[in-house]
């Protein structure tokens, strides 16, 4: 089984468990490949011809969206990353973006800042020296003069303004990189067009990203955490209406050179594959709940066992669980209230 399958492996899993938590009710159910991951769309309450209706929409959206915010293929990004490469600071780069675009930059600079810049969607170069720019990436360690030269560089969202619409960039090594946005930013789209058609009970997972709207024939929603080592559910919970859960992990896109693990979420401040951390896990709810939960994973993530918790606080997240390297579980009170846990339970380490 190679990396790509192993990552669908964990995201089928938890798919599996969803799906035979909601089975008493036969409720619609569709699936496709976009993001670079699985994508279900579920509806309860609905009859079938409605709620395919509804899903085509939905993935004719997930669809349009991948191409246009994709930083490695022809689209909008792609021309802005093109732009921003040939600027200095005695000559910047002055972009018109769609309004789309500008506004989904505009969300992600002000997220970044929140985040100590540990979310950092200007780190695409190191993205792609790393080789995490494409599905199939080989186990290979980048030359570490280039990794400190572009550290150096310290490509941040703090390197881009904006006039309007206008896009305005002076450091020729930020190069955008939303894979840590756009799954949460297409939830959110996904809700709003799901009521938009009049479907009010709806799980909408995006490669182990999840949205709940509503209910199943008046049961929550019940959803997994995916164990970070093994298959299967860590834990489980209800997700209430509008709440959404995301999930960072050094288990979904990684490659391994001489036994050591390296992961696709890098640490802008050294350049370097996270290798403190298994996963962490956030609840985000109310609007751009999709957007805040897989975001805020990204910074509890890199801020590794003695920030974790500070920083999901600066991000606005009560409820978030955090995994260490050596398989250590923290969970915050208010999530730990909501688990679910396999017998026997895990040791389990609950911070206020």
């Amino acid at each position: 089984m190679n990396r790509r399958q192993r990552g669908l492996a964990g995201v089928l899993a938890l798919v599996a468990l969803l799906w035979l938590s909601a089975c008493g009710e036969r409720p619609y159910r569709q699936q496709a490949y976009v993001f670079g991951t699985l994508v279900e769309v579920t509806i309860a309450g609905v009859d079938e011809p409605r709620a395919r209706a509804a899903t085509d929409q939905v993935l004719r959206e997930f669809d349009r969206m991948h191409q246009s915010l994709h930083a490695w293929q022809p689209g909008e990004l792609d021309q802005v990353n093109a732009a921003l490469a040939r600027a200095t600071p005695a000559n910047p780069a002055r972009v018109s973006l769609s309004p789309e675009l500008a506004a989904i930059l505009r969300d992600a600079r002000a997220m970044s800042i929140r985040g100590d810049g540990l979310f950092n969607p200007a780190i695409g170069n190191l993205v792609r020296l790393w080789g995490f720019h494409d599905d199939q990436y080989a186990p290979r360690l980048p030359d570490p003069a280039e990794v400190a030269r572009l550290v150096a560089a310290a490509p941040s969202m703090a390197d881009l303004r904006f006039e309007g619409d206008t896009l305005i960039g002076a450091n020729p090594a930020v190069r955008l990189d939303l894979g840590g946005y756009a799954k949460g930013h297409a939830l959110d789209r996904a809700a709003a067009s799901l009521r938009a058609a009049g479907i009010d009970n709806a799980l909408i997972n995006i490669g182990g990203n999840i949205l709940a709207l509503g209910d199943k024939g008046g049961k929550p929603w019940t959803v997994g955490i995916q164990h970070p080592r093994r298959a299967g559910a860590l834990a489980t919970l209800e997700l209430r209406d509008g709440e959404a859960i995301g999930t960072s992990g050094d288990y979904q896109r990684y490659f391994e050179v001489d036994g050591r693990r390296y992961c696709h979420l890098i640490d802008p401040r050294d350049g370097q594959p996270v290798q403190h951390t298994q996963a962490a896990t956030v609840i985000a709810a109310g609007a751009g709940a999709g957007t805040l939960s897989d975001v805020a994973s990204k910074p509890v993530f890199i801020a590794g066992s003695g920030g974790w918790r500070a920083m999901a606080t600066r991000m606005g997240i009560a409820e978030a669980l955090y995994i260490g390297a050596d398989g250590g579980i923290q969970v915050t009170r208010a999530l730990h209230a909501r688990l679910r846990w396999p017998e026997p339970a895990p040791a389990i380490r609950i911070i206020d």
